[in-house]
């Protein structure tokens, strides 16, 4: 109880008391005039700092003890981060462990939600509408525009939370996922998380502290890959996971 207290307080607090310093930041990067894109490399940069520092702190109040494995494994440059998902503590899992600027592919409806949605959008996040697919192919060819300017994405192919008790147990990954990768020639590094829905999704309403993993698997490169593997990159990806899955449960 208290933690979940604790932490509707650092966020409701963070995303009010932040007002001007969010609206300094958008103005950097989205002027109304032309941008320099130095200051907005910069505002960018200064925009996850803050929101990984939030999170970090969101982390620690609710008792989560991160372990990560694979680091090395991400290529410089831009890549598509592919990962399972089973609880909404991925996402602050995932953007406290990544490095360099990083966009999260978020449904459309998380574009609705007041001030959240405007940091979303200042931390380079792309909105999906999976039920407009010329809507959706826009959000794709975004995709596709920020990895060829050096941002990475990440994006969770089962399109919605696992509620699985077996995190192998993977939804289908939706093959359009992978497009962006497909199309900017980027890396995809396929990402295995566990333990995050014992922070809050198997004991809804409370939060509990938990010991989470997060493991960067090595980089698939799907032009390289064989021709029946390149049509199915999707489902090949997600066979990768499951066995990082059953490697981290082992």
């Amino acid at each position: 109880m208290i933690r979940l207290l604790l932490v509707a307080i650092l966020l409701i607090g963070f995303l009010i008391l932040s007002i001007p310093l969010r609206l300094s930041l958008s103005k950097a990067v989205n002027g109304t005039t032309d941008v320099d894109p130095q200051a907005s490399l910069a505002a960018q940069k200064k925009a996850l700092s803050i929101v990984q520092t939030m999170f970090r702190l969101i982390l620690k109040v609710s008792g989560v003890k991160i372990t990560v494995k694979g680091r090395e494994n991400i290529p410089d440059g831009a890549v598509l981060y592919v990962g399972n998902h089973s609880s909404y503590f991925d996402i602050l899992v995932g953007y406290t462990t990544v490095p360099g600027l990083t966009g999260f592919v978020a449904k459309a409806e998380m574009e609705k939600v007041p001030l959240l949605s405007d940091w979303m959008v200042l931390v380079n996040c792309l909105f999906l509408n999976r039920k407009d697919i010329k809507e959706g192919l826009k959000t794709i060819m975004k995709g596709i525009e920020k990895v060829k300017s050096g941002i990475s994405i990440w994006i969770f192919p089962e399109g919605t939370r696992n509620p699985h008790e077996d995190l192998t147990d993977l939804l289908p990954f939706k093959e359009g996922s992978l497009k962006i990768a497909e199309k900017s020639g980027c890396p995809v590094v396929p990402v295995a998380i566990t333990g995050t829905a014992n922070v809050f999704e198997r004991h809804l309403p409370w939060i509990r502290a938990a010991k989470v993993t997060i493991e960067y698997g090595e980089p698939i490169y799907i032009k390289q890959l064989p021709a029946e593997q390149r049509k199915r990159a999707g489902a090949y990806t997600r066979d990768v996971i499951i066995e990082m899955l059953k490697r981290e449960q082992g």
